[in-house]
């Protein structure tokens, strides 16, 4: 008892980790990273793009309020103001840096031509007065030499410690202040880059929850998506398992997104589609691969049994003499038509493996139908058929198969002769135009029902379900004529009215 239970169990483990490791969810993994990365890619992207934007509008700034302040004293200098007025001068600068420097958080300050800070923020005071003395942050700041040669030549700004003035590394405008066609000193715009990190960060923080919502979304959307969207290869699976055990009812549904759109079919509707066909195909080949075993069971069973038990009357004795040359007719009558059901069968596999070769040449399609009906003379003349037109049928060569289509004329004449009741009549026709030889034979009956007409050339399709005419054959004879005309270059057509008469009609080219 525990055993199975265990078997059991493991089963369900193994079905549960396939389910697992199925498309379905392959895909959606695969979705999900490439959105995530694709997200990060974005992120890491605009982190960049706001970082260099940023600092460029920085050292646009810096770089700006420098050369306001380079302006300024370049004007005082050549104007002799410091000489005349200093105090006034020095006012006017440390002001001006000062309210720059507040209005954009930046350490701006004048250096002479040898580097020393005469200048900053420091100098004026809140109270409005100048401090004269030696700023407590810049008095230990000399600007390198490098730099000042490199401001001589117009002036840059750049990233960095400025020569070792900062210990950590800053935004960096620098101005020269140029008098009479000299630099007299420098103007140096400087800011934290840890100023970058803060603005940074908001944007980090804003980018992440929108990040976090659109992912959610994306997620949810994707696995509701790709479940959909896989749905139908579940079922063509599902189906198809059921395919293998001979099931073929089961049918897949069409994808949803095809009852939303009026667009035309994706390669998923495409698929749905043809396995839909070929599930169609596949069902109707079962049923007449069983028809076929049926069919031909009781063919072949019938003639052996009556052969068999005549024969086995014959030598035992139970048949007297006079009456075996009746039965051996009869015996012999079932031979051919066992020998006619292993020809048609040979045949069909010819046509399916496309192994049957026309061999065309020309002959009197005429004289082929009078020879067939003499065959069936004695059948005709049991069952008391009237023959018609007969008369009306002259001499007429055509170029064709011969033996292909003295099998045409057989199995439409063997039909007509079975399917005629008695006291009944079959009518011959045959006439031809300039291109093409028409033949014709109607016989009077029971007929074909307006649901069954449309099927009578199908492998294996029989009307006569039930017997009650006592038809003999496989269903492949009219598959077969229908074949060997089709490979001829030309049509046959049936027409028929229940309780009144049954036509095949087929044309030939002259060749």
């Amino acid at each position: 008892m525990d055993k199975p239970q265990k078997k059991k169990f493991n089963f369900k483990k193994k079905e549960s980790r396939t389910k697992r490791s199925g498309l379905f969810h392959r895909f959606f993994y695969i979705t999900t990273i490439i959105i995530f990365i694709s997200f990060t890619i974005l992120g890491s992207a605009l982190l960049i793009f706001v970082a260099q934007n940023w600092a460029t509008e920085k050292t646009t700034l810096l770089s700006q309020n420098a050369k306001n302040v380079a302006q300024t004293s370049s004007r005082l200098v050549e104007g002799g103001y410091f000489e005349k007025n200093d105090s006034y001068s020095m006012m006017l600068i440390s002001s001006t840096i000062a309210q720059l420097s507040g209005a954009i958080d930046a350490d701006i300050y004048v250096c002479d031509a040898n580097g020393k800070v005469l200048y900053c923020k420091e100098i004026w005071q809140p109270d409005l007065l100048l401090y004269t003395g030696d700023c407590i942050v810049h008095s230990s700041y000399t600007v390198p030499k490098t730099v000042l040669e490199r401001a001589a030549k117009g002036g840059f700004s750049s990233t960095g410690n400025l020569g070792g003035v900062y210990k950590s590394s800053h935004f960096v405008s620098v101005e020269p202040v140029i008098a009479s066609g000299k630099m007299v000193g420098v103007v140096v715009a400087a800011q934290d880059t840890d100023s970058l990190h803060e603005p940074i960060k908001g944007i980090l923080k804003m980018f992440m929850f929108s990040a976090l919502l659109a992912l959610a979304i994306a997620f949810v959307s994707t696995y509701v998506l790709t479940y959909q969207m896989t749905k139908p290869l579940r079922e063509m699976s599902a189906a198809a398992k059921q395919y293998s055990n001979g099931d073929f009812s089961h049918r897949i549904s069409v994808p949803y997104q095809r009852k939303l759109r009026r667009f035309d079919e994706d390669e998923v509707e495409e698929l749905v589609t043809a396995f839909n066909a070929m599930a169609n195909a596949l069902s109707a080949i079962e049923s007449s691969r069983r028809n076929f075993v049926a069919n031909v069971s009781h063919e072949l069973k019938t003639p052996m049994t009556t052969i068999g038990g005549f024969i086995d009357g014959i030598l035992d004795g139970t048949i007297d003499h006079e009456q075996s040359k009746y039965y051996l007719r009869v015996v012999s009558d079932e031979v051919k038509r066992l020998s006619r059901l292993v020809t048609s069968m040979l045949n069909m596999s010819k046509i399916e493996a496309g192994q049957l070769d026309i061999n065309a040449k020309k002959f009197d399609i005429s004289a082929m139908i009078f020879k067939t009906l003499l065959g069936f003379e004695r059948v005709i003349e049991e069952k008391s058929i009237e023959i018609r037109g007969l008369d009306n049928i002259g001499s007429l060569n055509i170029y064709a198969d011969e033996d292909m289509i003295n099998q045409v004329i057989y199995n439409l004449i063997d039909n007509a002769v079975k399917f005629t009741e008695k006291g009944g009549y079959i009518e011959v026709a045959l006439k031809a135009d300039s291109e093409k030889t028409i033949v014709s034979i109607k016989n009077s009956g029971k007929g074909i029902s307006k649901e069954e007409i449309g099927k009578v050339f199908e492998r294996f399709y029989k009307t006569d379900k039930s017997r009650s005419f006592d038809v003999k054959g496989a269903g492949l004879g009219l598959y077969i004529v229908k074949t060997i005309i089709d490979m001829h270059g030309g049509q046959i057509t049936v027409h028929s009215e229940e309780n009144n008469f049954t036509q095949f009609v087929f044309w030939l080219p002259l060749g």
